[in-house]
């Protein structure tokens, strides 16, 4: 009888702690604690129209840069799995958002979708290289946040310091 072998799990985790500063700007010390230790401090701001100073990138320009990262960087480590010698990579995101709003509400933000352009350079025939594809995204920890229904939780921090679930 064949063994089996079974899957390893590697648990994943990143903490953020975003504080105000500036009218838009926030900062945002980013800690991975699993499956290592590293630390990042990042910036986030808002151009004029949305009342900030553009002194860094706008969350949404994180994101998308972040999804692209990420798709890389799986096809690129998912090039050397699969023995699939890569010449040259380049991936082009194209994102779109709508902003609902009626009157002066705060606007309702809906995602429209998302499209990766993949120019993939190497000698591989096209059914290895579309297998490639399918397995980077597979690995891509932001495409599979993305393409599931997710639970995000808020907790508001209440006047005896402890967190109410809103």
């Amino acid at each position: 009888m064949p063994k089996t072998e079974t899957a390893k799990v590697h648990e994943v985790v990143f903490r953020c702690r975003g504080v105000v500063e500036g009218k838009m700007r926030n900062a945002l010390a980013v800690k991975m604690e699993k499956p290592w230790a590293e630390n990042y401090e990042l910036a986030t701001d808002e151009g004029k129209y949305l009342g900030g100073e553009g002194t860094a990138p706008p969350p949404l320009a994180l994101f998308v840069a972040s999804l692209v990262g990420c798709v890389m960087t799986q096809i690129r480590s998912s090039a050397k799995r699969l023995a699939i010698p890569l010449k040259d990579l380049a991936v082009e995101a194209v994102v779109e958002w709508e902003a609902h709003q009626t009157g002066n509400d705060p606007y309702e933000a809906t995602p429209k979708g998302f499209c990766l352009d993949i120019d993939v350079d190497c000698d591989a025939p096209l059914a290895d290289v579309k297998e490639l594809i399918g397995v980077a995204r597979k690995s891509c920890f932001i495409e599979q946040t993305l393409v599931r229904t997710n639970v995000i939780r808020h907790r508001l921090r209440s006047v005896d310091g402890g967190w109410v679930d809103i």
